[in-house]
């Protein structure tokens, strides 16, 4: 099916732009009700993710210690962040545009009794 996990970046600055910080455990219960399939988001994927906008500037991170219990790492997004979901932005209504191009021309295609009733 491809290497979905590049489209985590896009859900994880959006979550941040909207959410305005938090933290990892945070964004995992949230990531998969904005998924672009089916398939759960690995919380490794996440983490990576993370690490790495944080190293291209796009968050930042800093200890929590306000809470009882273990610190918690909190993320927030930076100016270079929101700059790049909006590449982002650019970058999904492309693909929109084709996917939609490409799924009519599929249903266009196929005789009716081979296409599955939508979920």
């Amino acid at each position: 099916m491809g290497n979905l996990y590049r489209f985590v970046e896009p859900l994880v600055l959006y979550l941040l732009q909207v959410k305005g910080r938090s933290y990892g455990y945070d964004l995992a219960g949230e990531l998969n009700a904005h998924a672009l399939t089916d398939s759960r988001i690995d919380p490794a994927a996440l983490y990576r993710t993370l690490r790495t906008l944080e190293q291209n500037g796009h968050v930042v991170s800093e200890w929590d210690t306000s809470q009882p219990g273990p610190a918690r790492r909190v993320y927030r997004l930076t100016e270079s962040g929101r700059r790049h979901l909006g590449e982002w932005l650019v970058v999904l209504e492309h693909l929109t545009d084709g996917l939609r191009r490409l799924t009519e021309s599929i249903r266009r295609s196929l005789p009716a009794e081979q296409i599955p009733a939508a979920r």
